[in-house]
């Protein structure tokens, strides 16, 4: 990065733009091969056993479950509504976006923290687009299947599809809610491996919380869970295959800088 003397604006342009330009190469690391067919392996067995669970779900479950939760907009649920708006995508989204943009605001401002400033940087855009491209990919999957959500339809169906529909009535799988949680949680672990225990008892409490206000059926939210860690190992990847924030070791392991 250029020196002090230049002016806040020039200076702000080229990390913007450096940035920006590392994520948009070619990917160089020379373990990228083995990277990819380690997520590849790891995409197609959580793929393979997750929409296993999703089915027998469906077939078994989802019908009974949402039978057993209080009524929807019950008074007593209000901690619930709190807990579950902590999933909620724009809310993560913003927060993180929040972050990322006073992180790069203050780069030109403290030369003794660049380096520190860099890093966090990093980490923060990685986060964001762990969970932003899930779920753009999760609207998707909502408006090709059109299932509906608990008792639309006024009875506790499991097979209430109707593809295309685009309402909110039919936005039923996957869960947006739990695509958001879960990515998050497997973004961060992939940052803090230590923090995996408390990533992913968020992902799960905010799984739970749609169940509880009858938003999901229990196939929902994994489904939700299948398309953000898929997604967030995806992202992870593009970095990692870029050295940009993670490192590929010689087994295809990623692991972050």
């Amino acid at each position: 990065m250029s020196g002090t003397s230049e002016g806040y604006v020039p200076q702000l342009s080229a990390l913007i733009s450096e940035s920006t330009g590392a994520l948009l190469r070619s990917p160089s690391h020379s373990c990228r091969a083995e990277a990819r067919r380690r997520l590849a392996r790891h995409s197609l067995l959580l793929v393979v056993s997750l929409s296993a669970l999703i089915i027998a779900l469906m077939l078994a479950f989802d019908a009974a479950e949402i039978g057993l939760m209080p009524p929807r907009g019950s008074p007593e649920l209000w901690p619930v509504r709190i807990i579950t708006d902590f999933g909620k995508d724009a809310y993560v989204l913003w927060a993180l976006a929040a972050v990322f943009a006073v992180t790069v605001l203050a780069y030109p401002l403290v030369p003794s923290s660049r380096p520190a400033l860099a890093r966090l940087a990093i980490r923060v855009e990685y986060l964001f687009l762990a969970v932003a491209l899930p779920v753009l990919a999760a609207q998707l999957i909502k408006w090709v299947a059109g299932r509906g959500r608990p008792f639309v339809g006024g009875h506790a169906d499991a097979f209430n599809f109707v593809p295309f529909t685009g309402t909110e009535a039919y936005f039923s799988f996957p869960s947006g809610h739990a695509v958001t949680a879960f990515a998050l949680a497997f973004a961060v672990t992939a940052i803090r491996p230590r923090l995996w225990v408390a990533a992913f008892a968020y992902a799960l409490l905010i799984a739970v919380s749609r169940l509880v206000l009858l938003a999901h059926h229990p196939s929902d939210v994994v489904g939700g869970a299948l398309v953000g860690i898929v997604g967030a190992m995806a992202v992870r990847y593009w970095f990692a295959a870029r050295r940009v924030g993670f490192d590929i070791q010689a087994d295809g392991k990623v692991a972050a800088l």
